[in-house]
């Protein structure tokens, strides 16, 4: 089991409307009582594409994100500190809007399926648009969980509920210090609120990251 993640001090202030029941997708012991501030670091040296450290404030690893050399499926897996495996991330090969399924661990069995997560639209040009849905969820008529905002400019706004929810869970932002100028633009920041899975906002970063890669290739 992955430790949580230091507390952050001083920590940011709640959104309104916060959230008191845990959100857990991954797993409760991933919903912190508090915020959490994580770093996102894509590596650019690496044999496979997409691999990825996530750091708390401390730059203790808490998530650790390893593409797969050869495979059919766009896969991605995510791995604790001590290598224990997450989550598998696996594109869909045939789909019109750039859409990923998560599965426990190392799995691709439906039954271990968490949440699939997909643009709203084909084009969109400047602002990013995701919903997600989790595996409950089968007929899709609403989305669980909604991303927006821009992740070329890694400002995105995640939120429980569809459209008209106002119910804000985290934050990605570009750090604007010393240490983010020094590491590039593919360095930025992730913010958690309380009783939020941290590595299941995880996890839709590095979605929207493969997304994003794809428009631009």
């Amino acid at each position: 089991m992955a430790a949580p993640p230091s507390m952050p001090a001083p920590p940011p202030p709640e959104p309104s409307g916060g959230i008191v029941s845990p959100v857990a997708v991954v797993a409760s012991h991933f919903c912190a009582p508090y915020v959490v501030q994580l770093a996102v670091k894509e590596k650019k040296v690496s044999l496979r594409e997409g691999d990825f450290t996530i750091t708390d404030t401390n730059g203790a690893v808490v998530v650790t994100v390893k593409g797969a050399l050869i495979s059919i499926h766009n896969r991605r897996r995510l791995l604790d500190a001590a290598g224990n495996p997450l989550l598998c991330l696996r594109e869909k090969v045939i789909s019109m809007h750039n859409t990923w399924e998560a599965y426990r661990g190392d799995s691709t069995r439906s039954s271990d399926l968490l949440f699939t997560a997909k643009k709203s639209s084909i084009i969109q040009p400047f602002k990013t648009e995701m919903l997600i849905y989790l595996a409950s969820n089968t007929s899709h008529e609403a989305c669980d969980f909604i991303m927006k905002g821009s992740f070329k400019e890694r400002s995105c706004s995640f939120y429980l509920g569809g459209n008209n929810s106002n119910a804000l869970i985290a934050k990605m932002h570009r750090e604007h210090s010393a240490t983010s100028m020094l590491l590039g633009k593919d360095y930025f920041s992730l913010t958690v609120f309380p009783n939020v899975d941290y590595v299941f906002i995880s996890a839709l970063v590095v979605i929207l990251q493969e997304i994003h890669t794809d428009k631009n290739d």
